[in-house]
């Protein structure tokens, strides 16, 4: 992803999807692919599959309700199809957080390479320690809303 500075643009590709029904992982990456702005070199069966492999490796919960999964391998080759999808769960499941609390929003990663998935990780870990946008997140902002609220806290 292009710089720390770019999660604004990511969230703008991806985007967000309200209401995600399932009870299970499988479920959840399910109707998320079916229903997500994928970029179309990726299929929505590889995108649900690669996002379960990599949490059957680990837990990608990082704590206050959120999660970052990604797929365990670069599904992009091209830069400016990289993208963030927010999604927020219609019922929060545990996905074992260190600190034990449900996940209610998954931040979505999806980036064509090891050194830009690791900028926007940087870039997502400022934001999540900012308590005001924790709490924003439990409002379920769409895009627009999401975006601004980034731009205002003038973390990245």
């Amino acid at each position: 992803m292009q710089s720390n500075a770019d999660v604004t643009g990511l969230l703008k590709r991806g985007g967000v999807v309200k209401n995600v029904e399932g009870s299970t992982l499988e479920e959840i990456y399910g109707y998320i692919a079916e229903r997500a702005r994928l970029p179309d070199e990726v299929t929505p069966q590889v995108f649900a599959e690669e996002l379960l492999m990599r949490e059957r490796v680990l837990s990608t919960a990082v704590g206050n309700s959120l999660a970052i999964p990604h797929p365990r391998r670069t599904l992009i080759k091209n830069p400016d199809n990289e993208r963030i999808i927010v999604c927020y769960l219609k019922n929060p499941l545990d996905m074992h957080a260190p600190d034990s609390f449900s996940v209610h929003t998954l931040f979505i990663v999806l980036s064509s390479s090891a050194h830009a998935h690791l900028e926007v990780l940087s870039s997502l870990a400022k934001l999540f320690r900012s308590r005001d946008f924790i709490r924003f997140l439990a409002m379920k902002p769409d895009s627009e809303q999401l975006i601004r609220k980034i731009e205002a806290l003038k973390l990245l």
